[in-house]
C-alpha cells in the first residue's frame, strides 16, 4: 500500500495526515512546516489510466514541475514531448492554487501552500489535500567569481535578516552581500520563509526582489557585480531547467545538494513537489487516478527519467 502525505486544510484548523495503516493527526501549528526528512512510499504497480486530451484531468501547476506534467501526459496518452508542450500548461505557483480554489483546475503540482494561499482555502471553504510526488531540494545560489562554497543554516538566516552584510563576516572577500528574493507567494519564496528561515523575519528588500525564477538566476549569472550576489531556487529547476555556466551551487552545513543528498536526505533543505486537489474530488476522479498512477512504480520511474528526485523507496 503506498504511503502518502497528505495535509488537510480546513476552515477550524490544520491537520497533517499521514496514511500507512493508521492516522496520525500533528499540531496544527506544525502541520505547515516541512519536514527535512524523506517521503517514502512503497511502490507498486498501478494501471496506467486510459485518458484522452478531452478526458484528461485539468491542471496547473509551478515552472519547475513543468517537464513532470508534460512527461505524464506524454507517457500516458501517447503523445509525443512537442505535443504534450502544447498541451500542458501552467501559470505558476500562486495562479495554479487560485485557480484551483476556484475550482477552474482539479489538480497542481506546485510548491507547499502559503499563509495567503491557505487563507484563500480557508476563506472560500475549500479543503486541500496536499500529496508529495517527487523530492527536491531547496538551494543556494552563488556566481563561480565567489570564492564561498558553503554556508551554515545560521549565517544563510542571519543574511536575510539583515544581520551579515558583508562576505568576509563567512570567509569570502571584503564585499557587500547582495541577498536576492522573489515575490511574495511564489514558490520559492514560500519555500525561504518556511524551509530556511522558519518563522524568522526577512530584511524588507525591495530593491533586490526579482520576479521569475529565471530573474533570479540571470541577477547571479551576470558579470556586473555578480561575485556579491546570494539567491535560491530550486534544485530541479536550477539545475535542469535555467542551468548556466557561472553560477554554482553553494553547501548549506558542508552538504552540497545533488541527486545523491537530496535522495538521502543528507542535504538540510530537502522538501518536495506536491500534488494538491481539493478534498472533495471523487475517489474515482480523473485527478486521483493521475496521482495514483504518478505514486506508482512506473510514475516515479519516469519522474527519475525526466530528472527529479523520485520518492524514498521502502
Amino acid at each position: 500500500m503506498k504511503k502518502k502525505l497528505v495535509i488537510l486544510i480546513t476552515a477550524a484548523s490544520l491537520l497533517l495526515s499521514a496514511c500507512n495503516d493508521g492516522k496520525v493527526k500533528v499540531d496544527p501549528a506544525e502541520s505547515t512546516k516541512p519536514s527535512s526528512a524523506q517521503t517514502e512510499v512503497t511502490p507498486v504497480k498501478v494501471e496506467k489510466p486510459k485518458f484522452t486530451k478531452d478526458t484528461y484531468p485539468k491542471l496547473d501547476g509551478s515552472t519547475a514541475t513543468i517537464p513532470l506534467s508534460e512527461a505524464a501526459a506524454s507517457d500516458i496518452l501517447g503523445i509525443s514531448k512537442e505535443d504534450s508542450q502544447k498541451f500542458i500548461k501552467h501559470n505558476t505557483t500562486h495562479n495554479a492554487y487560485v485557480n484551483l480554489i476556484n475550482k477552474k483546475v482539479d489538480i497542481i503540482f506546485v510548491t507547499e501552500p502559503s499563509e495567503e494561499e491557505l487563507k484563500l482555502a480557508k476563506d472560500a471553504k475549500v479543503e486541500l489535500e496536499v500529496i508529495p510526488v517527487v523530492n527536491e531540494g531547496f538551494v543556494f545560489l552563488v556566481n563561480t567569481k565567489n570564492p564561498i562554497n558553503s554556508l551554515t543554516i545560521k549565517q544563510i538566516q542571519d543574511i536575510y535578516q539583515g544581520k551579515i552584510k558583508n562576505w568576509k563576516e563567512v570567509g569570502g572577500t571584503d564585499s557587500e552581500i547582495i541577498p536576492y528574493q522573489r515575490e511574495a507567494n511564489s514558490g520559492s519564496q514560500t519555500g525561504m520563509e518556511k524551509t530556511v528561515m522558519k518563522g524568522l523575519k526577512m530584511v524588507d528588500a525591495p530593491k533586490t526582489i526579482v520576479t521569475g525564477m529565471e530573474g533570479l538566476i540571470e541577477s547571479i549569472a551576470k558579470y556586473d557585480n555578480s561575485e556579491r550576489a546570494l539567491g535560491y531556487s530550486y534544485f530541479y529547476y536550477a539545475k535542469t531547467m535555467y542551468n548556466k555556466d557561472t553560477i554554482k551551487f553553494i553547501g548549506v552545513d558542508g552538504i552540497v545538494p545533488d541527486n545523491s543528498t537530496i535522495s538521502s536526505g543528507k542535504y538540510p533543505f530537502t522538501t518536495s513537489y506536491y500534488a494538491v486537489l481539493r478534498k472533495s474530488e471523487p475517489k474515482d476522479s480523473s485527478s486521483r487516478k493521475l496521482l495514483d498512477w504518478m505514486l506508482s512504480e512506473d510514475g516515479q520511474k519516469l519522474a527519475e527519467k525526466t530528472g527529479y528526485v523520485p520518492l524514498k523507496v521502502r
